[in-house]
């Protein structure tokens, strides 16, 4: 695993909303963005955009979403049009998601059943 320079940290300039965004370049293709904190309408376009960059450079994306203290509808979409643009680029976008309020959100939408999802990390770095 090598942590890549891709890391994204913002808060709220009125509020202790945070995101954090880091990415692990797990070779052969795969990457690993880490999204801790809270998924809100102001960051969501920027994880959209992070997913996006990712998905250009690697067949593989997995989306660790342990760390997500809150996911708005807005990040919701931001993850479905990553899984989108994955389906239409042939790349994989594979969600691990410990988190009981991201598999809430996931649920309460319907969206769960559009995602490929993992137990965690390191099964999704094996050769």
């Amino acid at each position: 695993m090598v942590l890549l320079p891709g890391t994204l940290s913002r808060a709220g300039l009125l509020s202790s909303d945070i995101l954090d965004l880091q990415v692990a370049d797990y070779g052969s293709g795969t990457r690993v963005v880490s999204v801790v904190g809270e998924v809100d309408a102001l960051v969501a376009p920027e994880l959209a955009s992070f997913l996006t960059a990712q998905l250009i450079v690697a067949t593989v994306v997995v989306v660790d979403l342990d760390g997500v203290r809150f996911l708005s509808s807005a990040g919701l979409r931001a993850l479905f049009e990553a899984n989108e643009f994955a389906i239409r680029e042939c790349r994989d976008l594979l969600l691990v998601c410990h988190s009981q309020t991201a598999n809430w959100a996931l649920e309460a939408t319907g969206l769960r059943e559009r995602f490929t999802f993992i137990d965690d990390v390191p099964s999704s770095a094996a050769p």
